[in-house]
């Protein structure tokens, strides 16, 4: 559960997130980016009883024997298991963690459980993202009751939010390199444990984290990303095609998409790739603003920062990532293996978004657990519209050494009412993700895309 005074002390702000213009911040709090803050915004100090430790920079440079293009190494291989979360004893650590997070043990009480490790604050971006930060946070401002943002490039826009949306922005922002090239796929195992793999190549070219980018130029483009996917397997699939233009105004221009069908040989606008439109090849198990935990325009949610929490969390998950395993060790029954999964308690802001009564959605509410220093989602809590707990996904986070990026390896999201679960980002006997790539604009046009399906 939160603590009391946490809530409290976001009371008032939470009262007013929807309805009033919020102040930027002080000079006061930008000086203490950097000071008793870490540069993105969270508490530089450990907690109380040393569980967390303090921050001390994180991951800035590889271990040794790493170059690009491998699977990236466990820098904590040699750590132990401190204790493990069962049946037996979950009562005892309940407050660390989420309620869907119970559920998944009430779910499957023979099978599941969480191996604790040694937390390591290992969270680190280039130098460039921690200048930006400080340079756009007094300025940067959410426009179109919180749709669209402004005044802001490269950085975390609010790395003291006063509101649920000003959080999950930072989640939206947060930087994933430049141009990256990611394989990999999905899978979707059956109840009893049978699956199929769906292979993807996916490319991304992320202009508001352009080191040279400019608040002016990203608001004359409107863009804040582009993003083509192709289908690689099975062969029934393969050249089904996906390309998104992420905007910065999503009233001035909402999403703009289209996909490429094998079948019919074209290309088609697609204004459905949006909110909850089934994902791609995914048997129904995510919704298309559940890719990478939340994604797209807030719009149709009421959001409520709700403080923070300390939580057992996927992180440092090097082991979940190794090439050493084949997808075999990883997909069984019910949830992925839990004995390659490494959880550490860290301190995560807890971001609450409630369906408002004029909009729709599959989902009624959705609890956003998100890691204080990197802005990455780590859990989210999934309700319907019976206000019962639907879905529970998982994050499984590492530091990538050859872009100093905290980001997802293998996003998890579970059905409680089927019964099965969604891996994403299954890359362990595939190449590994390029950050080294120079796209360009070219490359994310509609004719782009039908070449890419060819």
């Amino acid at each position: 559960m939160i603590k009391k005074p946490t809530l409290i002390a976001f009371a008032l702000c939470s009262l007013f997130s929807t309805t009033a213009a919020v102040a930027k911040m002080t000079n006061e709090e930008v000086a203490r980016l950097g000071a008793d803050l870490t540069p993105l915004g969270a508490e530089k100090a450990g907690n109380a009883d040393g569980s967390i430790p303090a921050w001390t920079g994180g991951i800035t440079k590889a271990p040794a024997g790493y170059t690009p293009g491998m699977h990236h190494p466990d820098p904590f291989a040699d750590d132990k298991v401190l204790f493990t979360i069962d049946k037996s004893n979950i009562a005892k650590y309940k407050e660390n963690l989420s309620p869907g997070q119970v559920a998944l043990f009430e779910a499957y009480p023979d099978t599941f459980k969480m191996n604790i490790y040694k937390t390591h604050r290992s969270a680190s971006n280039p130098q460039f993202v921690y200048d930006a930060t400080k340079q756009y946070a007094p300025v940067a401002e959410l426009i179109e009751d919180g749709n669209g943002i402004k005044n802001t490039a490269i950085g975390i826009p609010f790395p003291i939010p006063k509101t649920g949306l000003e959080a999950i922005w930072n989640h939206l922002l947060r930087y994933r390199g430049m141009s990256v090239e990611r394989f990999g796929g999905q899978a979707a195992p059956t109840a009893s444990g049978s699956y199929n793999m769906v292979g993807f190549d996916e490319q991304l070219l992320v202009k508001y984290s352009d080191p040279k980018a400019t608040p002016a130029e990203l608001q004359e483009s409107n863009i804040l990303f582009k993003f083509k996917q192709k289908v690689t397997q099975p062969a029934r699939l393969a050249g089904t095609a996906l390309l998104v233009h992420e905007t910065m105004d999503q009233i001035l221009t909402p999403r703009q998409a289209w996909t490429y069908n094998t079948g019919q040989r074209r290309v088609r606008r697609a204004p459905n790739v949006a909110y909850d439109a089934p994902g791609t090849a995914a048997d129904s198990l995510r919704t298309t603003d559940d890719f990478d935990m939340f994604n797209g325009s807030p719009n149709r949610y009421t959001w409520t920062l709700k403080g923070k929490q300390e939580l057992y969390i996927p992180y440092n998950s090097y082991k979940l990532h190794s090439d050493k395993l084949e997808y075999d060790d990883i997909l069984m029954a019910g949830h992925i293996n839990p004995e390659h999964v490494r959880y550490e308690k860290h301190r995560v802001w807890v971001v609450e978004a409630n369906l408002k009564a004029d909009t729709r959605h599959t989902y009624k509410k959705r609890v956003f657990y998100i890691d204080e220093d990197s802005w990455q989602v780590h859990v989210t809590d999934i309700y319907d519209n019976r206000d019962q707990m639907y879905r529970v996904a998982m994050a499984h986070g590492i530091n990538y050494y050859d872009a100093l990026t905290n980001w997802s390896t293998l996003d998890v999201y579970h059905d409680l009412n089927s019964r099965r679960y969604l891996a994403i980002g299954l890359d362990n006997q595939e190449k590994m993700y390029d950050f080294s790539q120079s796209f360009n604009d070219n490359e994310f046009t509609s004719n782009a895309l039908r070449r890419e399906g060819r």
